[in-house]
């Protein structure tokens, strides 16, 4: 059987763990740049306002409504993502994570067990251990746990078991509602009267790939109880790690594209020492906005692909690789919304053949000075140490004016018992 947990208003509920403040009033997290609401309690989902309604047209409803908003504070919710998997492994020791707020569990319990007691028991351990209400569904596939689980977060329990003939079920859920039909997808099949998540099920396998893909076929065979979506291996290092940021406001420094690249260097760095990794090279962009004056100008990216000397993770010898580079893809005059880095040609560092003409002695010491910046990061907080190429001040930073302290991963900002 396969089970998804799913955090219900995730990242409010986040911010309601250490805020009882916040409990009973409309809330809503907003997107990078405290853009739009991504993230709304129920309380807020009350009130008809949509998700995704932009901040400015907030603002006004925050004295009329009472609405308190915040802005993404990722830090704290991966904080508690990782507390909420680490709960789940007490219950299966196979855990598929799929998103910060959702994973799979693959469980197998004795003939005539209780999925229901068992999902309900998840359920208040994770309320109790980490405070995040979640809802629990368990189905034959992950297509159909999905379902269970959306299900579940309506009932009182918060818990779903698809039966074993889910006609029924999936004869009341509109096509929309599943799993891998999105909005371009469901108007093209509604016209051809598959309307239903079991209209679907029963639609033909020719037809379906004749007439869309092939996995719109693999999902009708997870409607029908068949597990056909791979099994993705936790473990698995990444093939490409990227970083990158919309900028608080347009940029137009050449210094301080540098600056912003230079921190998602260091990041996506941070990451391939986790995972043990080296990356052959980066690709760099920066992305332009549109200009309406004096003469119309289309937005658009610039970018540039560097191949490190020999594979590396090493923070200092990227951004120093990277760095010339950038003035070759900067265009003067250009307002500059957000900038990336891509690394790629991922391996492992532990099978790297020596370099004939570099220096052990060096190569150790970065290391070593690599190994201390990332544990006085991890004990004290990401952004104790960092290096002067990222800048101190980062006035290009993402906008965030209604942050709420890093309680978890922050020293200076623990919650204080008075």
């Amino acid at each position: 059987m396969i089970g998804l947990v799913d955090g219900n208003n995730f990242y409010v509920s986040c911010e309601r763990i250490f805020d009882l403040s916040l409990e009973g009033k409309p809330v809503a997290v907003l997107s990078n740049n405290d853009g739009c609401a991504i993230s709304r309690s129920n309380e807020f989902k009350a009130l008809g306002i949509p998700m995704g309604t932009p901040y400015h047209e907030l603002k006004p409803l925050i004295q009329k409504h009472g609405l308190v908003l915040k802005s993404s504070n990722y830090e704290l919710y991966g904080e508690i993502s990782r507390r909420v998997i680490a709960v789940l492994h007490e219950f299966s020791p196979d855990i598929e994570q799929y998103s910060i707020d959702e994973a799979f569990l693959h469980v197998n319990l004795p003939p005539g067990s209780d999925y229901f007691a068992f999902g309900g028991e998840i359920r208040q351990t994770i309320l109790r251990w980490v405070g995040i209400p979640c809802g629990v569904g368990f189905a034959k596939t992950k297509t159909l746990a999905k379902i269970a689980n959306h299900l579940g977060k309506k009932q009182p329990s918060g818990v779903f078991v698809m039966p074993d003939d889910p006609r029924g079920v999936l004869e009341g859920l509109p096509v929309s509602e599943v799993w891998g039909v999105g909005p371009r997808l469901t108007p093209k099949l509604e016209r051809l009267g598959i309307d239903s998540a079991w209209r679907l099920a029963q639609s033909d396998d020719a037809f379906l790939r004749t007439k869309f893909s092939v996995a719109l076929v693999r999902t009708a065979w997870e409607l029908r109880g068949t597990p056909v979506i791979e099994h993705e291996d936790p473990e698995e290092l990444s093939q490409s790690i990227s970083c990158s940021r919309s900028f608080g406001r347009p940029v137009v420094e050449l210094s301080e594209l540098a600056e912003a690249v230079a921190h998602y260097t260091a990041r996506g760095a941070e990451k391939l020492r986790k995972e043990g990794q080296v990356a052959v090279g980066a690709n760099v962009y920066f992305q332009y906005y549109p200009e309406y004056q004096p003469r119309r100008l289309d937005g658009g990216f610039t970018s540039a692909t560097i191949t490190f000397d020999k594979p590396t993770a090493n923070t200092a010898r990227m951004t120093k690789s990277i760095t010339p580079k950038l003035k070759g893809i900067f265009i003067p005059g250009r307002r500059y919304k957000k900038a990336g880095v891509v690394f790629f040609g991922l391996e492992s560092g532990a099978v790297q053949q020596p370099d004939l003409f570099s220096s052990p002695q060096n190569d150790e010491r970065d290391e070593r000075l690599s190994e201390t910046m990332d544990k006085i990061n991890r004990q004290f907080g990401r952004g104790t140490l960092f290096t002067l190429a990222a800048g101190v001040e980062k006035p290009w930073a993402m906008r965030r004016e209604h942050l709420s302290p890093c309680y978890t991963t922050n020293w200076n900002q623990l919650l204080e018992v008075k």
